[in-house]
């Protein structure tokens, strides 16, 4: 990934370390499935999981405390807690659906039911990548690390300008890029 390597022993300098702090760890991601899943209280956490209540109430007290989950009162009987994803835990589920897929790929043969798709069309969702910021698909040996200082400057010295950025529900020919990737 280039000349410069990331300072690995600095856990404050990347985060990486700073994700894994809040969710490194089983029940963290679990719990965020069953949020995704539309669960919100913590009894259908506890029967749906199955999970001890004292693991659950503390995994739960650490996404809130971190702001991925929040603690709103049941319109219904304001005595109930109901738990929310905020911004902060919806921007999760790309890495959650990478995760996903990365098990289905490498773990146990399961044959997946019911299968995460696309709402419109209602097709299996195609694999996680890394997308540049104009959208090209980008593999490891399209990744470097540089300084701050030279964002935007080619290995050749020339000056790189911000193409437009992709945006939720943008196209991507993925088939055609991955030709384009292998041609070159």
């Amino acid at each position: 990934m280039g000349d410069i390597r990331e300072p690995l022993r600095e856990l404050t300098e990347c985060g990486l370390p700073q994700a894994l702090e809040v969710m490194g760890e089983r029940w963290s991601f679990m719990i965020l499935r069953a949020s995704f899943n539309g669960l919100h209280h913590f009894e259908e956490f506890l029967s749906e999981l199955g999970i001890a209540r004292n693991i659950l109430s503390n995994r739960l007290a650490k996404l809130v405390e971190h702001g991925i989950l929040k603690r709103d009162p049941c319109p219904d009987d304001r005595r109930k807690i109901e738990y929310r994803l905020t911004d902060k835990g919806f921007d999760l589920l790309p890495a959650m659906v990478a995760l996903r897929q990365w098990g289905q790929k490498y773990g146990a043969e399961v044959v997946e039911n019911p299968v995460l798709v696309d709402e419109l069309d209602r097709l299996p969702i195609g694999p996680t990548s890394i997308l540049s910021h104009d959208g090209r698909i980008l593999g490891p040996a399209d990744l470097a690390l540089v300084e701050r200082k030279n964002l935007g400057v080619r290995a050749d010295g020339s000056k790189a300008e911000p193409h437009e950025a992709m945006d939720k529900g943008s196209v991507v020919d993925i088939a055609s890029a991955r030709k384009a990737k292998d041609a070159a």
